[in-house]
């Protein structure tokens, strides 16, 4: 039996991606490895949305080529954004690639690997089509996954390439997102992380309001599941309607990633985003008194060409008046295809001392919400032992899986994928650490 090895790079939705993939090609009859060294062909699902992720997906590619070269894997192939966005680039330069997979044909991922059309190096689909609905091999866990409800993204910020290499917004159909909540609740699955490049606009393209509020409703619904975590709510679609609704389901965690990007009207209007700088602020003193305790994280661009001093401080003075908890911080990089690669040279030297600014000023919020946290009993999603503390370690509804830190805790008996109540009494190199009160909840 063939084995395969898939490296998955990027966000959320890309992992979604892969596990659909490693889906397709087990049913195929291919046996799934880890170890790329002993397998038969490899598959890199890439990244192209910045430079870091396109320089990341590339030594990958470069390394899975290496093994080729030296004999260990006989087929290499490419698919997600890179493939998408650098078809002919990649074909011409890179010939140690056997096929190219494009974001709209993650179908075709087992013809690509066992190259069943003689010749074929290129698969690329509809990138506007309806969203696959396909089997998935969980890669996430314990106890927690993602959960897709719109791909593709139709705002057109001109800084970002994901419209021309995902295609336009598509929502799921309701009842097939139900449908996968029950089943994954009913493999074990407590935690759904609902994903969508904007969920915040969920049904405005296939019921023609926005659904989201009602989707969550539903969600909440589905027996097993504990908690349901949203990444990404654009501001300017966060009614009062589905603030209320995070505010009074208690199955939703009160954690809202709201990606603002900048607060100055200026860059704003540059980067065409809607809303402006006091809206952004009306919006965060709401969600505060509306939802309190509420964790809030955002994502700021610094070094956008136009952005001076005073812009720049403009920023820096929100987020110290916002007391934002969680935040990431990039340095504006210039994406050819996207409207703001025609603007002005970046001073690349200056975006990035601009976003260390920002990270250090976060880094002190941060500790100080770590330390107003000592002391109280928080639940803990287990997601397994760590050897290095020699600590059990999970996540609370302030920590969001990838992109934030976790809990540490000790306890006379832990299960991962299971919950369970942590007096946090203290801090270990940035992460929460404490002890477990209870003994594994049962819900």
């Amino acid at each position: 039996m063939p084995k395969v090895c898939l490296v998955s790079l990027g966000c959320a939705k890309n992992q979604i991606d892969s596990e659909q993939m490693l889906s397709s090609l087990a049913d195929a009859g291919y046996e799934l490895t880890d170890d790329p060294s002993e397998a038969d062909a490899a598959v890199v699902n890439t990244c192209a949305f910045i430079e870091s992720a396109k320089s990341e997906a590339i030594e990958n590619i470069i390394a899975l080529g290496k093994l080729k070269e030296n004999g260990r894997l006989r087929r290499l192939v490419v698919a997600g954004c890179l493939s998408e966005r650098y078809k002919d680039e990649l074909l011409r330069e890179m010939p140690e690639i056997d096929a190219l997979v494009g974001t709209g044909s993650c179908g075709d991922i087992v013809k690509a690997v066992a190259g069943a059309a003689d010749g074929q190096r290129a698969y690329f689909g509809d990138i506007d089509a309806p969203i696959a609905e396909e089997g998935r091999i969980l890669s996430t866990g314990p106890g927690w996954a993602y959960l897709r409800i719109a791909e593709g993204c139709s705002n057109r910020c001109a800084y970002c390439v994901i419209p021309y290499i995902r295609g336009k917004y598509r929502s799921r159909p309701m009842e097939n997102i139900v449908s996968e909540a029950e089943a994954l609740a009913q493999t074990g699955v407590r935690e759904l992380v609902v994903v969508a490049q904007d969920p915040t606009r969920y049904g405005s393209d296939l019921y023609g309001a926005l659904m989201l509020p009602e989707l969550l409703r539903r969600l909440a619904g589905v027996d097993g599941v504990e908690w349901i975590r949203l990444h990404y709510l654009y501001p300017d679609a966060l009614t009062d309607e589905l603030i209320g609704v995070i505010a009074s389901e208690d199955k939703i965690v009160k954690y809202l990633d709201i990606p603002i990007q900048h607060i100055n009207n200026g860059i704003l209007k540059a980067m065409r985003r809607r809303g402006t700088g006091d809206e952004i602020r009306a919006l965060f003193r709401k969600v505060r008194e509306r939802i309190p305790g509420a964790v809030l994280r955002t994502s700021v661009i610094t070094g956008l060409p136009g952005e001076g001093e005073a812009e720049f401080s403009e920023l820096c003075d929100f987020l110290r008046e916002a007391r934002i908890e969680r935040a990431g911080v990039f340095p504006y990089s210039p994406e050819e295809g996207t409207p703001a690669f025609s603007m002005a040279r970046p001073d690349t030297e200056t975006a990035e001392r601009r976003a260390q600014i920002v990270m250090e000023l976060q880094e002190g919020i941060m500790a100080d919400f770590n330390r107003s946290r000592i002391g109280a009993v928080t639940r803990v999603l287990c997601e397994g032992f760590d050897e290095e503390t020699a600590l059990w370690s999970g996540r609370s509804f302030a920590e969001a899986p990838d992109v934030d830190g976790a809990v540490y805790f000790s306890a006379a008996a832990a299960e991962p994928g299971r919950f369970c109540d942590v007096l946090l009494r203290g801090e270990l190199d940035g992460d929460m650490a404490g002890e477990a009160v209870t003994t594994q909840r049962e819900d």
